[in-house]
């Protein structure tokens, strides 16, 4: 027989549709307040208030949850949100995923400013190019899934790197063998972090330039995008208009959890 205290007042704003599985549903709101709690966790007390449940359904929720690592206890007592949960967002915007969840948004892209599109991600010191889709005109730039570059040289990578929160002494290590001005990429870092994209200019391959803006989850960089053309067409006004382009295209085909940056 249910505890009276099992079914919760509905919150202002909730959806008062009564949950198909109580249980269940019990369990998702002490994962939101987990995550709510952040990395100082929350007392059992302060759970059960805050969720408007008896504390030993609250106990018994935390119990199950901590079996299977989506909730951990503190030696203090306090509850935290465990690595099983923390791992779901990181496995499904995981490398293998992120090119079939942003195909489309690649295409639709591609199409509005009639140019080549890239997906990165950092590996190590480097950008792996996950995805490409190609205009229809005729491209004279060589490209590869899978191909790796120097971080610090592509659009991509500086994207990336502007908005992981990398100072100038986490710079330094991806600067070692790439042969770049280190002042040079610091000022490129910190326009990237002001105007929300990054470029480069033939500083990968001669006649081609970049932009390229990062997709952003919780405030991180975990993937960038750009465009690609040859440096003739990279004007000032293009390459701000390309930007505009991006800003407006991909926000509607992003998947949700992922943003853009908003200088």
């Amino acid at each position: 027989m249910a505890h009276p205290d099992d079914v919760a007042a509905p919150r202002p704003g909730a959806d008062r549709t009564a949950s198909p599985v109580e249980a269940v549903d019990r369990a998702l709101r002490v994962l939101e307040a987990l995550a709510a709690a952040g990395p100082h966790g929350a007392g059992l007390a302060d759970l059960a208030a805050g969720l408007d449940l008896n504390k030993t359904t609250v106990h018994r929720t935390l119990a199950a949850l901590r079996h299977r690592g989506f909730a951990s206890q503190e030696p203090s007592g306090r509850y935290a949100l465990g690595p099983a949960a923390t791992r779901l967002a990181e496995d499904y915007f995981g490398d293998e995923n992120l090119p079939v969840l942003l195909h489309p948004a690649l295409v639709a892209l591609s199409r509005e400013v009639d140019e080549l599109v890239h997906l990165g991600v950092l590996g190590g010191r480097e950008v792996v190019y996950l995805d490409k889709v190609e205009p229809e005109r005729p491209v004279r730039v060589w490209s590869a899934i899978g191909r790796r570059s120097p971080a610090v040289t592509t659009a991509l990578g500086r994207a990336l790197l502007a908005y992981r929160g990398t100072d100038r002494a986490a710079l330094a290590g991806y600067l070692d063998t790439a042969g770049v001005d280190a002042e040079h990429v610091w000022e490129a870092l910190e326009r990237a972090r002001r105007d929300g994209y990054a470029t480069e200019v033939e500083e990968n391959e001669a006649g081609i330039s970049c932009v390229a803006v990062p997709l952003l989850r919780a405030g991180a960089a975990v993937a960038a995008v750009s465009v690609t053309a040859p440096v003739e067409r990279m004007t000032p006004s293009r390459v701000a208009g390309l930007h505009a382009a991006v800003a407006r295209t991909l926000p509607p085909l992003l998947p949700a959890g992922l943003t853009l940056p908003r200088p």
